[in-house]
């Protein structure tokens, strides 16, 4: 605590004062302390026998006393004497005392004004003049605030939804293609398709047309500018209003000017971002009287980030002051006047090559071909049609592909020349060279097959037989390994040998992860000599076909919250698993309330239709929606009932399509079919409106007499190979949107007026491979399981359809072991 003084103030400066004042205090004690002691000696004289004996008492402890008199005296010389006041008074004088003790001179005008300790902590200076001081006023710092003082005072973190945003990161390059309404069909949908894929989609067109039908596959912007300098202010307004924080580097052309993608890339790719660029080809000003020189458009320009950011304040004072016919003269001005950068055609040792092709000039010579400016051209200008785009595209592309080549082939010769160095010698250089090594197994579980095959058969087929015939990609991919090996083996040997007439005695080929597939052929060839003289020999050769860039596919969003309908087609046979069917949903889906509808398809026969009124054969199942419908207020089960003569789907689909939104979700299933909610998550993120279609791969359960001889089948069995299989010959579950359904149908319609057993011979899976452009997803589905049914495949099925559901129904009895098993102990028992 602070006591405040009053009194004239002294300079803290003032040592002297200072020291006179500590004096002037010490002599005080000193003399009030001899002047006590003198008085109770004097006073006492008649009682001096009292006092003697008084004395002799105190002698003892009189060397305590002293001490103590002593130590009190030099803890005050100790005291740091100073003028501030502990208030932090102004105007009068002060001082402060400690530990509740407090010294007061009553003197005005004293010099002393406070006295604190020296590890104590001044909280004020001392000011000159006689302004009045105020009193201190203590605050209370709590240690812990409030916990909702707390909660409101802080603040909240934002954190950006992409780690590149927070960090600052931006993609490269932005390309933006002026184009017009006479052109927007032709030259600008040829430098999209040469552009596009090489930029990853960064690219935008402009245009002032509105309200026109856009090409396929491409992003335009149109602002209803038709005028040219407009035009270019509208566009310079989109990119920084829109992409000006994304990317580091744009990039202006006009639709009629060819840009190689690569090399611009490989351009962007080695510039520093901060520099105020503007890049191209230079050109001077009409007249000549302005200063500096601005990019000409016809063969493109570069401008960097800060560029247009510095431009960004000035851009409408641009479009209000600078007069100009011409949209790459009027952005040189402004750029020049407001920004203080001059177009420029090399920047730190990189130049921006450009070419134009003259009206006279056939620019598919030779000599073209051969002149270095075109060779090494990024931007060529005029090009007068699309093919003439895409044949510069082709010419450009072959020649940056033989480079990539060459410069693959100077980095195989150094790294087999590092290698010579190396601590294992050649053995460091993993062949081919520049392809990862091949894969090391850590355990026996972990090695990979060797698959043997031949020109015409496979030895190792997917459905687990022994011998299969080669067809399709796999008969390609042979054909094209022979002949590859065969190439090569002539570019090995010739002139010395001229091989031919390959034929594949043995092959071995395996999928390593991490290379790609691996071949080891043994070929029968015919040798011949320079001289004419030829031979049979017999070569092994080793390939490998390495895996290329890997590319993610960009898929729509889609989410788990979408309603799935639920169509089950029903005939009379299936009745009592429908029964089973209705108390599996029940507990699986309108328990936990999923958001799904079920609709019942039943599906009577001629005869049975006409006995609806009397004996409903769907009468139990009937009864059953009911009593779910009770039991659940909420659910809503209906049916449709559908007479027919022939078990084909499609033409019940129609019906069920019919009545349905086009948004509609449909899952389609069978009265085997158990439903969970992990299933139907799964098929709301597979299928995808416009773009694909679900057919899961059930998992089967064996035949539990064959599965389990001993009878001691689980009450839930693991997907485990000695339980089940993923039956791939079963198509009946899937899923798919309405709409896509009817876009699918709508292709067949003239194929099945030609064909009026058409709709019969096809199922829901024939219908979108055949008749749809969508991808069309197959997988196996672990959450979608089925228990084991002696079925019967229904004779009145295609010839396809029908084989397809023998060898389902064949293959989901056992495994092949267990049938051996089987087929052996019924020898042994027959023998006995």
């Amino acid at each position: 605590m602070a006591w405040r003084h009053g009194g004239g103030g002294v300079p803290s400066g003032d040592t002297s004062e200072r020291r006179g004042a500590e004096l002037e205090l010490l002599l005080l004690l000193l003399v009030c302390r001899t002047r006590r002691g003198t008085s109770s000696v004097s006073g006492a004289s008649h009682e001096s026998m009292r006092l003697s004996m008084l004395v002799a008492l105190v002698r003892p402890v009189g060397p305590v006393i002293v001490g103590i008199s002593l130590g009190f005296t030099l803890s005050l010389l100790s005291v740091t004497w100073v003028d501030e006041p502990c208030d932090g008074g102004g105007g009068g004088g002060g001082f402060g005392a400690t530990e509740g003790m407090l010294l007061l001179l009553g003197q005005a005008g004293s010099s002393l004004k406070g006295a604190r300790k020296p590890s104590s902590i001044s909280t004020g200076t001392q000011e000159h003049g006689d302004a009045e001081e105020e009193d201190f006023q203590p605050r209370i710092v709590p240690y812990n605030k409030p916990a909702q003082q707390q909660q409101s005072s802080a603040k909240k973190v934002f954190r950006a939804k992409y780690a590149s945003t927070e960090l600052g990161i931006r993609e490269r390059l932005f390309v933006a293609v002026m184009t017009s309404k006479n052109s927007l069909n032709t030259l600008a949908v040829a430098a999209n398709r040469t552009l596009n894929h090489h930029l990853d989609g960064r690219i935008i067109f402009f245009t002032g047309t509105r309200n026109r039908k856009v090409p396929h596959g491409m992003f335009v912007v149109a602002h209803g500018e038709e005028r040219p300098v407009p035009s270019m202010f509208q566009t310079l307004r989109y990119l920084l209003e829109h992409h000006v924080t994304e990317y580091d580097w744009f990039y202006f052309l006009q639709d009629d000017t060819y840009t190689q993608p690569d090399r611009l890339k490989t351009l962007v790719g080695h510039m520093s971002i901060d520099h105020r660029l503007y890049l191209g080809r230079p050109g001077e000003f009409i007249g000549g009287e302005a200063q500096g020189r601005y990019c000409q458009g016809r063969f493109g320009f570069l401008l960097s980030r800060a560029l247009l950011l510095k431009l960004q304040p000035f851009l409408e004072q641009c479009r209000n002051d600078i007069v100009s016919v011409r949209p790459d003269e009027w952005l040189g001005r402004c750029i020049i006047d407001y920004a203080g950068t001059s177009c420029v055609e090399e920047h730190e040792g990189l130049h921006y090559n450009y070419f134009e092709i003259e009206k006279d000039m056939e620019w598919k010579t030779m000599s073209v071909e051969e002149n270095h400016h075109f060779q090494d051209a990024l931007s060529v200008h005029p090009v007068s049609s699309p093919e003439q785009m895409y044949h510069l595209h082709r010419y450009f592309t072959k020649r940056e592909l033989q480079k990539t080549y060459e410069e693959i082939k100077k980095l195989q010769a150094e790294i087999k020349n590092i290698s010579h160095v190396a601590v294992d010698g050649n053995r460091s250089a993993a062949w081919p060279i520049g392809i990862p090594p091949p894969f090391q197994p850590k355990s026996r579980f972990e090695v990979l097959r060797w698959d043997y095959f031949t020109e015409e058969q496979m030895f190792s087929c997917a459905d687990g037989a022994p011998k299969c015939q080669i067809n399709g990609a796999d008969h390609e991919d042979v054909n094209s390994v022979i002949q590859m090996a065969l190439a090569e083996l002539n570019k090995k040997y010739s002139p010395v040998l001229q091989l031919s007439a390959p034929r594949l005695i043995n092959g071995y080929r395996r999928f390593d992860p991490t290379r790609g597939m691996e071949y080891t052929l043994d070929l029968q060839l015919q040798a011949t000599t320079e001289s004419g003289h030829g031979q049979a020999i017999e070569h092994r050769v080793h390939l490998v076909r390495p895996l290329s860039q890997v590319e993610i596919i960009p898929m729509p969003y889609v989410t788990e919250a979408t309603r799935v309908h639920v169509v089950l087609p029903l005939t009379s046979p299936n009745r009592p698993i429908a029964l089973r069917f209705l108390d599996l949903c029940a507990s699986n889906l309108f328990e936990l309330g999923e958001n799904v509808v079920l609709t019942f398809l039943f599906l009577y026969e001629p005869a049975e239709a006409q006995k609806v009124g009397s004996s409903d054969v769907f009468a139990e199942v009937k009864a059953k929606v009911a009593a779910v419908e009770h039991h659940y207020p909420n659910v809503k089960i209906p049916w449709i009932s559908v007479k027919t003569e022939n078990p084909g789907f499609l033409r019940v689909m129609d019906i069920v399509s019919r009545k349905h939104p086009v948004d509609t979700l449909f899952l389609v299933a069978t009265a085997d079919t158990v439903i969970n909610s992990e299933f139907l998550n799964r098929c709301r993120m597979n299928a995808i409106s416009g773009w694909q279609v679900f057919f899961p791969v059930h998992f089967q359960d064996f035949d539990p007499r064959i599965a389990y001889p001993d009878g001691s089948a689980p009450a839930t069995p693991d997907l485990l190979r000695e339980a089940g299989h993923f039956d791939r010959y079963a198509f009946e579950e899937a899923c798919f949107y309405n709409a896509d359904y009817m876009a699918a149908r709508t292709r067949m319609t003239a194929d099945a007026q030609d064909n009026d057993e058409l709709l019969e011979s096809l199922d829901m899976f024939d219908v979108f491979v055949q008749y749809s452009s969508l991808h069309v997803f197959r997988a196996v589905e672990p959450a979608l399981r089925q228990a084991y049914r002696n079925r019967t495949c229904d004779p009145q099925l295609s010839e396809d359809m029908f084989h397809r559901c023998l060898q389902s129904t064949h293959e989901g009895i056992g495994s092949r072991s267990q049938l051996a098993m089987l087929m052996f102990e019924q020898e042994q028992s027959n023998n006995t």
